[in-house]
């Protein structure tokens, strides 16, 4: 209602001022500050500058380390020419795969009944739990706590009950829609994290708790406190290229997988418990992703194993490529979090203590929520030195599809609580929010609520470096002045500073493997155990190759990610893909270049394709396995507490300036300053990318 009379308003504020330029109406007669409420959004003519490190100029030009190398199939995505899961070639007997999915968001299944479905020419066979036993209808990421099909109950809409396999996906999506499957609903549904709270409906062994110091005593002695809350919602994933899986069955006890996913061990693992089939006879391929964003971490198996299973049980290809629809409803979303807090500080903005409840709203399964929720309890603090705190984690369990992985993995959102404190503290102590975070920064030598020291902490040049490319005192006079000129429109500037923590929270995924082939006419075949999602990864271990070895990198090629080529590999995640794959690329690359340092000698002034036939004809081997695990980390304060939790941290800070019509809602970013610290950089074009593909 408020919108309606809304843009009836702007519409009489464009109206009187035509009608004021065609002179019949005076030109005051609407005030200035009036006038810009008529305007509209327009897309401005997009400028943008990006300044990076440089090579030294003793750098030999061979070496593409640091150099802002274009990424190797920019020209195929960009044509179009590169192949993704389902542009794979269909296949003689190949059948598509689409799912029941439940209409309700918690009830019993009373009947499921498919006959009308196999009755239609064409459709092949039906797939429910029946078809499984119930150990092996029982998956999951870490706990199997999830069904590949719903097990009598279904616990959120959109869960899936069981699939038809069909000649095509037309007529498998129509025999979907035909299978009967009748519920009594049950009580309570619970959606959001305030009912879960109501219901103390929590996964067990929580809610857990990360302390610092005497809390209660800091807070009583505090010059000021103050209660408050926030929260996050959801976010959508929204990749490009949807889930998707084919599945070809060789021999009559293997299987081999095409897969759109970040995790291609943990789907060979999965599909192997699903078919009761060893490891070794099952092989998962991924040779890109159209984006992830962490959503193909774990909920890939949703799609994987219905094909994996389809295809083992009928001896024949299986397909099955998700509609947009579906694998948003399928498929969960970001972790919404809800923080509530108790903050004390000094009159002028100093933090002394903070005592704060993070909620995460799982959904109906654990995934990885567990590891989102310790990483948001983490990260709270953001860039704030805070000398007292008490962290509580509640997991929630509601009927909602099980949300995942996010970029960011539970950081963003444990930020998002740090910043809101922030600013609580600067507006009752009535100082600019900026010289409140400059007092409260970390600095290094520092320890955070988790104990882990801060051995470089660069936020402040970070800050300082942000706030002279934005020009951040004179466009705050600027805003000052426009808002006291416009009564319908409002700019705000935000500064917003970052701390993440580079490492899986799960100890035993920070390891890689590497595999290098050498062929004959000089070429090299590497293969790592990241995924390429569009990220550039496969760019970058080309480049750390090239290096290592000393050739051009257009001798490297990386054909796919392939369990039968580096087996055990952990997710394409957590931002630690570079380097893990890139120290175990440089493991291999340093055993070859052992072997070849003989043959070098004996030809010092051979090309590289000499030495490689030299070493073939002299028997040396010219392939090599590398493999890296993170050093120095693992912190547990009573097992390892000398231990990091984390490798190390990137930094940065951005500043935007938005604009909002205050009749409508709708908004625009008018500008955005970004500086981010991330060392020095394997590819400048490429992580620039990532940073603003980001923002």
């Amino acid at each position: 209602r408020a919108l309606v009379v809304s843009l009836f308003f702007k519409a009489f504020l464009s109206i009187t001022q035509k009608l004021s330029k065609a002179e019949i109406v005076s030109e005051d007669a609407l005030p200035p500050e009036e006038r810009s409420g008529a305007d509209s959004f327009h897309t401005p003519a997009l400028k943008s500058s990006q300044l990076f490190e440089r090579v030294c100029s003793e750098q030999p030009m061979f070496d593409p380390i640091g150099r802002p190398k274009v990424h190797a199939a920019a020209l195929k995505q960009a044509t179009g020419e590169a192949i993704y899961t389902d542009d794979i070639p269909r296949m003689d007997g190949e059948v598509y795969l689409a799912f029941v999915l439940s209409t309700k968001p918690r009830a019993k299944i009373t009947k499921l009944d498919a006959s009308e479905a196999l009755a239609l020419d064409g459709v092949h066979q039906f797939f429910s739990y029946k078809d499984l036993t119930e150990h092996e209808n029982e998956v999951g990421p870490v706990f199997h706590d999830e069904h590949v099909f719903a097990a009598g109950e279904v616990h959120c809409y959109g869960q899936i009950v069981g699939a038809i396999a069909a000649d095509n996906k037309a007529l498998a999506q129509r025999a979907a829609r035909m299978v009967k499957v009748e519920y009594v609903e049950l009580s309570p549904v619970i959606v959001t994290i305030e009912q879960a709270i109501e219901h103390g409906s929590y996964f067990p062994n929580y809610p857990q708790f990360v302390t610092k110091g005497n809390v209660e005593e800091a807070l009583a002695k505090a010059d000021h406190t103050f209660e408050g809350s926030c929260r996050m919602g959801g976010q959508e994933h929204f990749y490009l290229e949807t889930h998707a899986a084919v599945a070809v069955p060789r021999d009559s006890d293997e299987l081999e997988l095409f897969c759109s996913t970040q995790h291609p061990s943990e789907v060979q693992k999965l599909v192997a418990h699903v078919t009761s089939l060893p490891a070794h006879r099952v092989v998962c391929r991924a040779k890109r992703l159209g984006g992830g964003f962490g959503g193909k971490e774990s909920r890939g198996i949703s799609v994987a194993l219905p094909v994996a299973l389809a295809a083992y049980r009928m001896g024949r290809p299986v397909r099955c490529m998700l509609d947009r629809d579906e694998d948003m409803l399928i498929t969960g979303t970001r972790h919404p979090f809800l923080f509530k807090y108790k903050v004390g500080f000094t009159k002028e903005g100093l933090i002394t203590a903070c005592d704060i409840e993070c909620y995460n709203n799982a959904g109906w399964s654990m995934d990885l929520s567990f590891s989102v929720l310790d990483r948001a309890m983490f990260h709270f603090e953001n860039c704030y030195s805070i000398p007292k705190a008490r962290v509580g984690g509640w997991f929630c369990k509601t009927n909602l599809p099980s949300n995942t992985a996010f970029r960011g993995f539970g950081g963003p959102q444990g930020m998002f609580a740090g910043e809101h404190i922030i600013r609580d503290v600067a507006r009752i102590v009535g100082r600019n929010v900026v010289d409140v975070m400059r007092l409260n920064f970390y600095k290094t030598g520092d320890r955070t609520h988790y104990h882990q020291e801060l051995e470089h902490f660069p936020i402040e040049r970070c800050l300082d470096d942000c706030l002279t490319q934005s020009r951040y005192n004179e466009r705050r006079s600027e805003i000052a002045r426009f808002n006291k000129e416009n009564r319908w429109r409002k700019r705000g500037m935000a500064v917003i500073p970052t701390k993440y923590g580079i490492a899986f929270g799960v100890m035993h995924l920070n390891q890689a493997g590497a595999l290098i082939n050498i062929y004959g006419d000089g070429s090299v075949l590497l293969s790592h155990g990241g995924v390429e999602i569009g990220q550039g990864l496969n760019t970058k271990m080309i480049q750390c190759a090239a290096r290592a070895l000393g050739i051009p990198p257009e001798l490297i090629h990386i054909s796919e990610t392939a369990t039968d080529k580096v087996p055990n590999t952990s997710p394409t995640a957590a931002s630690v893909g570079s380097d893990l794959n890139g120290m175990a690329v440089l493991d291999a690359c340093e055993k070859l270049n052992k072997r070849l340092a003989p043959v070098k000698e004996a030809l010092p002034g051979g090309t590289w394709k000499e030495w490689i036939n030299k070493a073939y004809f002299d028997r040396v081997s010219l392939s090599a396995t590398g493999f890296y695990a993170m050093p120095g980390i693992g912190y547990h304060p009573e097992t390892n507490p000398n231990a990091r939790t984390y490798s190390y941290y990137t930094n940065g800070v951005g500043i935007s300036v938005v604009e909002i019509d205050c009749l409508t809602g709708d908004h625009q970013v008018l500008s955005t300053d970004i500086v981010m610290d991330i060392g020095s950089s394997l590819n400048p074009a490429i992580d620039i990318g990532q940073i603003e593909g980001a923002f």
